[in-house]
């Protein structure tokens, strides 16, 4: 029964990678999108090239995801993994049918804490405070801060240039820096599948805590994000795209030039698995303040803080009752 379990786990995994693809495809590509700087399909293929070419780069936040909770070995750690992955699937889903730019990580992170409480099982709180919940809090801020820098910047470097040039300049640009952006969503959100999935390859025995990950592993957590990627998410591309703030292209450069740069220093140097969905999001509120203040369209923002705020508990609430349920239907004591 084990093996079957953990063949479910896997394929779980793989379908939370491919719902984060596409829930998460918005962040990469739909500034450069709503400014046409790239068309929507040809911004989808190089978003999706550059997801798979991301996972390749990095295992640390994997480490991390991997030390978040002990599940244990056996049927019931294998069970407390799926609990936790059925959860961030659950509320994936539901954001994004609500067009909600909500953060797959942390609905991942939410859902693995709530399936190993309801389990009883090892929760590292200090992982997940110093590597989840402060990084959680701060990347937004650091991203606000650094978009309004940036765009002030600008502004200020190209104040006497034609506008027309200025535009044409920036469209190019923003090929690099949609490219940049998809690069460290790959590096910051495969890795989080690759995690969960050596924890299910941990419980059932398969691998040793100190065992690399294992090169199939990151192939098909490339792959799955990579298809995900390419499938879209067009709801919540309208959302960043234009519902926040209408973007022109200097500010969608300023604005995924910020968010790939957070992304990669929080993967390579502080090895927390932040929120790709986070980052963009404050980093285009920070570009878009530097017009004034009302052009950002506060009210989106506040739905979305609010997504936010929820993701955490409600992951892991449903995490735990599907804990609890696979527990009960598979008769485990």
């Amino acid at each position: 029964m084990e093996l079957a379990i953990i063949i479910a786990v896997v394929v779980v995994a793989l379908v939370f990678d491919y719902t984060n693809g596409f829930h998460d495809a918005a962040n990469a590509i739909a500034t450069s999108v709503s400014t046409r700087a790239l068309t929507p399909r040809a911004a989808l293929a190089m978003a999706a090239v550059m997801n798979f070419v991301g996972a390749f780069l990095g295992q640390k936040v994997a480490q991390t995801v991997g030390e978040t909770i002990d599940p244990g070995s056996g049927a019931h750690g294998l069970v407390i993994v799926m609990g936790g992955l059925v959860g961030a699937i659950a509320w994936n889903l539901i954001t994004w049918y609500f067009g909600l730019p909500s953060s797959s990580s942390h609905a991942l992170i939410g859902g693995l804490v709530g399936s190993a409480l309801a389990a009883g099982a090892f929760v590292n709180w200090a992982t997940v405070i110093e590597k989840v919940v402060i990084p959680m809090v701060l990347s937004p801020l650091v991203a606000f801060g650094l978009g309004f820098l940036v765009m002030v910047g600008i502004m200020w470097g190209f104040r006497n240039a034609a506008p027309g040039k200025v535009g044409s300049g920036f469209r190019l640009a923003q090929t690099v820096s949609a490219a940049a952006m998809a690069l460290g969503h790959g590096l910051q959100d495969a890795q989080k599948t690759m995690g969960v999935i050596f924890l299910a390859l941990l419980a059932g025995g398969y691998v040793a805590a100190g065992d690399p990950l294992p090169f199939w592993v990151i192939f098909a957590a490339a792959a799955a994000i990579s298809l995900g990627t390419y499938s879209g998410g067009w709801r919540i591309m309208r959302t960043l795209g234009r519902r926040i703030i209408d973007l022109d292209p200097p500010r969608g450069f300023a604005a995924e030039s910020v968010a790939a740069s957070v992304l990669y220093s929080t993967a390579y140097v502080f090895e927390a698995p932040i929120s790709t969905t986070h980052t963009i999001t404050s980093a285009i509120m920070g570009v878009g303040a530097t017009k004034r203040v009302s052009a950002v369209r506060w009210g989106v923002a506040r739905s979305i803080v609010t997504a936010w705020v929820l993701t955490f508990p409600m992951a892991g609430a449903m995490a735990a009752g599907t804990y609890l349920l696979l527990r009960y239907v598979l008769q485990l004591p």
